[in-house]
């Protein structure tokens, strides 16, 4: 739709496109075919994708149109990367020299809204944008499901559960190329870009002082990605310095993280913030993690329990059992035992297998990389799709 109803009259609202291509020569010809009937306004980047990623604000964009050299691997690598960041908020178009039916089953699979080969005329391009603007329906907003991990105790193994789960949704979102983001909030002693050892790139320092000035360019800056394509929004930990400030920061992350991807994974520190009521009552999903003992199951429900009586029925978590052992005979508990202490709050169990889950540690890498359909995994995956039926 190109009109907005201002005082009782139609007028036409020019739509921004934005044109990556290191070609200069076609920009006047371009200009002139956008230019014609006011419908657009168009801002060129005169640079590679690649190159010009980490400054291609598409947050203001009708549409983004993006020149690709497809025989160049970074620049089909930054247009991933660059996929995974709009999350299909934006009509990307991509105009190519050379495609063949995998480059265009794989353009489907990241969410490339079309797809023109060269040489393309300019009205062609802009006819193509027109249709996937139309396409779109007025007010079309994506919310975000959002899964939460909370520890009962420390140790419990939650970034293990949460770092995999990312994993999880990231593989099962190839299928129909929804994208996944893992936010470490334990700003103090998180450590899920250790278990990923990739580099954490969020700077409160930076928004602290000013959330105001965080937006979508901002926020691409500070994602660190892994080599599975996973986003993670991580901070460098303080072990020593304990971090308080107004909880409208983390709100604000979390409303930019959840309008980018699909499926957002959060990994919540034990101490209670001024923030963490939000952040539980805004999760559809909400697990507390324990271990299997008597101490790590009380603790679960006496939690629990203080989260219901705080938040009401706005908050319902449910519990993970970690490093589950089953025993048939002998002294200990039993599943029998778990299940009578947690009721109807328990989700699951997930078997301990602490050798595979260290080397996928150590490695920083999913652990289905190192072990296909290990045991650890397929609990994982029991208790999170078994609300949405996936297998």
């Amino acid at each position: 739709m190109f009109f907005s109803r201002i005082s009782g009259q139609d007028k036409v609202i020019a739509l921004k496109v934005i044109v990556v291509s290191p070609d200069t020569a076609s920009r006047p010809a371009l200009e002139a075919a956008f230019g014609a009937g006011a419908r657009f306004t168009v801002e060129f980047v005169n640079e590679t994708l690649e190159r010009a990623e980490g400054r291609v604000d598409a947050s203001a964009a009708a549409v983004v149109v993006v020149y690709l050299d497809s025989g160049s691997r970074p620049e089909l690598l930054a247009l991933q990367r660059f996929m995974a960041r709009t999350g299909g908020r934006v009509p990307v178009i991509v105009v190519t020299e050379n495609f063949d039916e995998a480059l265009a089953r794989w353009f489907l699979q990241i969410r490339v809204t079309d797809f023109l080969r060269k040489p393309v005329e300019p009205a062609e391009l802009v006819r193509t944008c027109i249709k996937a603007v139309e396409a779109r329906p007025v007010g079309e907003t994506k919310e975000a499901e959002i899964y939460t991990f909370l520890p009962a105790a420390g140790g419990v193994g939650v970034t293990t559960l949460a770092v995999e789960t990312a994993f999880l949704l990231l593989r099962e979102g190839k299928k129909s190329g929804a994208t996944t983001c893992l936010v470490d909030l334990d700003f103090q002693n998180g450590s899920c870009a250790d278990h990923l050892d990739i580099e954490p790139r969020l700077l409160l320092d930076e928004i602290v002082p000013n959330p105001e000035r965080l937006d979508d360019q901002l926020l691409e800056m500070m994602l660190a990605h892994h080599a599975s394509g996973l986003a993670v929004l991580a901070a460098p930990n303080r072990p020593a310095e304990m971090r308080s400030f107004q909880p409208g920061v983390v709100t604000r992350l979390l409303d930019l993280v959840s309008t980018r991807f699909d499926n957002v994974v959060i990994d919540l520190p034990r101490t209670w913030f001024p923030w963490t009521d939000d952040v539980l009552v805004g999760s559809d999903h909400f697990y507390i993690v324990t271990e299997m003992t008597v101490p790590g199951l009380r603790l679960a429900r006496r939690l629990a329990t203080a989260i219901r009586e705080r938040l009401g029925d706005e908050a319902t978590p449910k519990a993970i059992v970690n490093r589950f052992e089953q025993r048939l005979f002998g002294p200990g508990l039993r599943k029998s035992d778990v299940e009578a202490a947690l009721g109807t709050m328990m989700a699951g169990v997930v078997s301990n297998n602490y050798r595979l889950v260290r080397e996928a540690i150590d490695r920083g890498v999913p652990i289905e990389e190192i072990k296909a359909g290990s045991n650890v995994v397929t609990d994982m995956r029991k208790i999170i799709f078994a609300e949405t039926g996936a297998k």
